[in-house]
Order: structure tokens, then C-alpha cells, then sequence
């Protein structure tokens, strides 16, 4: 009897501790910088491009850190529920839009052609598949708190232009200008450069040199020309950037939110992939999550973050996940820039990108060392690593 129970005692602690070394990534530290803040929530920088599972967690794109804190501290409030990976993902991007990260999330950055800025969002919950979005959001800050009254109070997906926000105003937000003295001299700048670069083709008088108004050219449209006009707009950090974040809490519930400002001087009326499930963002509990950011006019003719999700639930790791829907995108236009995050439900995490030196990110999740927080990179796919055929 005796030796059962001690048989029975060392197998429990072999399994206990196989668990405990698969659910503990190893991290690799090249930098340290130290915040003001507890020592759980100091920032390292790493050039991993994936990490072993573990939950709770939070990722974002970029290196907007801050909103990644408050993610993190939000989701660890209770242990589990649904609601937690909710508002860390509406209050973490919140952050971004209040603080105007790099002047492409949020109020006074990236204005249209007409010197207005306007907001595009989304959240979109893995348990349900149910999302909420808004896009072309005028005189509303709020931009992912609506996409979430649209989430909770209708049974759309997205609201577009002055009706979204005529419904931001009737669920009680206040109407004001996104316009700041930075974003009209932006615009005035713009326009004193004959507003150069645009988003024109195709038409005349001639976009490359002059402003419109303009007309439809009738000449057939070629390959030269709408290579020309991708690459005379540069777009990148500073320019064309997104946050979208993915929080999971310990019970695998998932969500994933976007928020952005657009492209500058964009068309009015254009909206990129931010708001779109599937390209800007998606989320599946029974899998996993992916998010994000670039040259939205192109990526979101691909919906990456789909392609990414299916991946996975293919059997890829998240860092292939990621890549599949980078590759296939560059097969086609070799002149985009973007990249993808793409998480599995046990906090896996891998990103890819492309037209780019190397892009940032940040995660939040438990770890061996008082490190909760970090700032990490993943080196982009070049033009000599794209194939042609790329399968899930």
C-alpha cells in the first residue's frame, strides 16, 4: 500500500514539473531599460520572434508600451472572465488614442486631404465571434470605446462616417475637433507642396505635380503607374501605424482591437484595414488571435490576420502563422510594408513582417525572472525569401 501511494506521489511531481517547463518561456535579454514603475513592470528589449505559452497575457504593435500596462494591469484585476480581456483591449488602445501614439492613433494626426482626421476601430470577441466597428468616426475621440457600444448595443458590425457618430453621441460622448494646431500644419504643408505625395491616379490634372480638384483620365490604367504611386508614399512608422492588441486571460477567452487615424492625406471617405475583421484584427477562442498594421489599402484585399488564425488552426506555430499571410501578400504587391502578430490560445506568440527594417512589438505575460513586461523585434522577410505559392 505504502509503495502505491509513493509510486502514485513521484509520478504527480514528474507530471507537475513537465507541465511547469512547457508553460514558462525562456526569454533572452539584450537590453534592459527601467521605468517608473514596480519591478513586474519593467521593460526589456529582445530580438525572439516567438515564446512558449503562458497565460494571462497582453501583445501589442509597436512599441507603445503604455497601453500595454494598462492592458496588463486591467486584465489582472480579476483571474478570468470574459469581461477583463475586454477592457484591457478597449482601455489599452484608449491609452494610444488619448496619447496620440506617434500621431496615427487617435485625434490630431493623419489628416485627409481636406486637413480632417478621422478615426476607424474595432474589437472583436473570440468566445462569440461577435465584433464592433466604426469607420470614418468625425468629432468622436472615443474611437474603440464606440466600436464597443457598437459590440454591445447593436447587432451590426460597423457604423461608417457622421452616422457612427451621431450614434457615439446618442450612447453619451461628446462631439468635439480632432484637429490640433500639429495636425493643420501638417495639412498646410501638405498643400503648400502641391499636395505631394496623394493617394490619386488615373486622373487629371496631373496628381504627381498638383493638387485637384480631379477628373477621371481616360487612359488605360498600367502596372508602371500603380507602382508609382505606391512607392512615391512612404509608408511606415510616423506615417501609417496601428496599434492592435490581443489580451487572453487564464481561461483562454480572447479579444483583439484595433485603433487608428489612417493614412495622411487620404482621400476623404477612405478606410483602411483597422475596422475590418480579418484584415485589421480577428479572434477565435478556439484557436487564437492575430492583429495587424501597415498599408492598409493593400493588406486588407488579403485579410491577413484571417489567413493567420487559419494557420494555426492548421497546425502552424504563430510565427508561421504570421508569415503566411506576409508572403502572400508580397507575392503580389512587392512595394507594401506591414506586419502581423499572431497568437494561439495558450499565449504562443510569433510575429512577420516586411518592407521594413525589423518591427517592434510588446507582450506582457507571466515569466521566470520579475519581468512581465517587454519590448521585442523580429527581423522582415526581404524580397529573395518570397515564393510564389504559399500554403496554409
Amino acid at each position: 500500500m505504502y509503495k502505491a501511494q509513493y509510486l502514485w506521489l513521484v509520478g504527480f511531481v514528474l507530471i507537475l514539473g513537465s507541465a511547469t517547463e512547457r508553460s514558462t518561456p525562456k526569454i533572452s535579454f539584450t537590453a534592459l531599460v527601467s521605468l517608473k514603475t514596480t519591478p513586474a513592470t519593467r521593460l526589456v528589449t529582445t530580438s525572439k520572434t516567438s515564446s512558449g505559452g503562458s497565460l494571462p497575457m497582453v501583445i501589442n504593435t509597436w512599441n507603445f508600451v503604455d497601453a500595454n500596462l494598462l492592458a496588463w494591469r486591467i486584465l489582472n484585476v480579476t483571474q478570468g472572465g470574459l469581461r477583463q480581456t475586454r477592457n484591457a483591449v478597449v482601455e489599452g488602445c484608449t491609452k494610444c488614442e488619448k496619447q496620440q501614439c506617434d500621431r496615427t492613433v487617435g485625434f490630431g494626426g493623419s489628416p485627409d486631404e481636406l486637413g480632417e482626421t478621422t478615426l476607424d476601430a474595432m474589437i472583436m470577441d473570440g468566445s462569440s465571434m461577435d465584433v464592433g466597428a466604426v469607420a470614418g468616426l468625425r468629432g468622436i475621440k472615443d474611437a474603440i470605446r464606440v466600436a464597443r457600444h457598437v459590440l454591445e448595443h447593436t447587432k451590426h458590425t460597423m457604423l461608417v462616417g457622421d452616422a457612427a457618430s451621431q450614434f457615439a453621441q446618442a450612447m453619451g460622448y461628446r462631439s468635439e475637433s480632432l484637429v490640433t494646431p500639429e495636425s493643420k500644419a501638417m495639412w498646410q504643408e501638405w498643400t503648400a507642396e502641391n499636395c505631394q505625395p496623394n493617394f490619386w491616379r488615373n486622373v487629371y490634372p496631373d496628381p504627381s505635380v498638383s493638387c485637384g480638384p480631379y477628373k477621371p483620365k481616360p487612359t488605360p490604367l498600367t502596372r508602371w503607374k500603380e507602382d508609382r504611386a505606391r512607392t512615391e508614399y512612404a509608408i511606415g512608422h510616423n506615417n501609417h501605424d496601428t496599434i492592435g492588441m490581443i489580451a487572453i486571460d487564464v481561461e483562454n477567452n480572447i479579444h483583439a482591437g484595433t485603433s487608428s487615424n489612417g493614412a495622411s492625406h487620404k482621400i476623404p471617405g477612405r478606410v483602411g484595414d483597422s475596422p475590418i475583421p480579418g484584415a485589421g484584427a480577428y479572434a477565435d477562442n478556439e484557436v487564437g488571435a492575430a492583429v495587424a498594421t501597415g498599408d492598409g489599402d493593400i493588406m486588407m484585399r488579403f485579410l491577413p490576420t484571417l489567413l493567420a488564425v487559419e494557420a494555426m488552426r492548421a497546425g502552424k506555430k504563430p510565427t508561421e502563422a504570421a508569415e503566411v499571410g506576409i508572403r502572400r501578400i508580397a507575392k503580389h504587391y512587392k512595394d507594401f510594408s506591414g506586419a502581423v502578430i499572431a497568437v494561439d490560445r495558450l499565449g504562443q506568440y510569433g510575429a512577420a513582417c516586411y518592407g521594413m527594417k525589423e518591427f517592434p512589438f510588446v507582450v506582457s505575460n507571466p515569466s521566470k525572472t520579475d519581468i512581465t513586461t517587454r519590448q521585442e523585434t523580429v527581423k522582415c522577410i526581404t524580397d529573395k525569401e518570397i515564393v510564389n505559392i504559399v500554403l496554409l
